[in-house]
């Protein structure tokens, strides 16, 4: 029979042995989370996209009162003057410059597309100058300055145009493309001027920007085009703060039967608001730009 004492000696004992699997668990789960954190991060890195020869150049800009940095790609074995042109919004090289230069290029190589300039302009205030004017508080909040779409698009269209004109030549097309806050100003702009470009292109517009005022006014607006031929491209993802405004905008133009407008709507409900752009930029840029 055992004691007291001696059960309470076996149970330290139990403790003990316990305490010491314990803690060499905690040791090989620590060292499993760093073999898949490192396993991780240099398959990302390997997954990097390599810049592609880029030449840059710096506006000062008198609309916007600020130096604007403007990245550029062109194929190297085409003539570049007279090229059709592609604004990219986001276009720093530490933003989505590098990843969609290197999509063109590879469809223009497999010939999927002719050959484009692109263009990206680099951001200074994203928030500022991709957002539009707002009533809502909620909206007002995200950045210190909002509301500067119109400005933005003004430095576009005076400064940014004829810098590229002059470096290349008039462009016999214009897309414009973004993602998110870009796409929604790629959609403002598609009903606001239309005649700024020929394409445009976006994924994912956050169009619940002002209560959806852009796919609740889209009517009012595409009624007033003219005949000038347009494209639009856009898709959206599972997130339903969007997707519920760009159904609705692909309806409008369904209803609209504006011959001038071809356009695409692509819903994406296995797509993810952070996976939209990259899974979809391909099957865009062919239906968009091929001949």
């Amino acid at each position: 029979r055992l004691t007291f004492g001696a059960i309470q000696s076996k149970l330290v004992v139990l403790k003990n042995s316990y305490y010491l699997r314990y803690k060499q668990l905690m040791k090989l789960h620590t060292l499993f989370i760093l073999v898949i954190y490192f396993i991780h991060w240099n398959i990302g890195f390997s997954h990097q996209d390599s810049v592609p020869p880029t030449e840059t150049m710096t506006i000062s800009s008198k609309i916007l009162g600020e130096n604007r940095v403007i990245n550029i790609w062109f194929p190297e074995n085409s003539q570049t003057e007279y090229l059709p042109v592609i604004f990219m919004l986001d276009g720093g090289v530490h933003e989505d410059f590098t990843h969609v230069a290197s999509t063109i290029s590879r469809l223009i190589e497999s010939k999927q597309i002719r050959p484009h300039i692109l263009v990206g302009i680099e951001n200074t205030q994203r928030r500022r100058d991709l957002t539009g004017s707002t009533t809502v508080k909620r909206d007002k909040a995200i950045a210190p300055e909002v509301g500067g779409s119109a400005l933005f698009r003004s430095f576009i269209q005076e400064e940014l145009f004829p810098a590229i004109e002059k470096r290349f030549g008039p462009a016999p097309q214009k897309t414009i493309l973004g993602e998110s806050l870009a796409g929604l100003f790629v959609v403002e702009t598609f009903l606001f001027t239309p005649e700024l470009f020929d394409n445009y292109i976006a994924f994912d517009p956050s169009m619940w920007w002002n209560k959806g005022y852009l796919a609740n006014n889209a009517s009012d607006f595409i009624s007033k085009f003219n005949d000038q031929p347009k494209k639009i491209w856009f898709a959206s993802s599972n997130t339903k703060s969007i997707s519920s405004f760009t159904n609705q905008l692909s309806k409008t133009l369904d209803k609209a039967s504006k011959t001038a407008i071809k356009w695409n709507y692509s819903f994406e409900p296995k797509e993810q608001h952070s996976t939209i752009f990259r899974a979809m930029k391909e099957k865009a840029f062919i239906w968009t730009l091929s001949n």
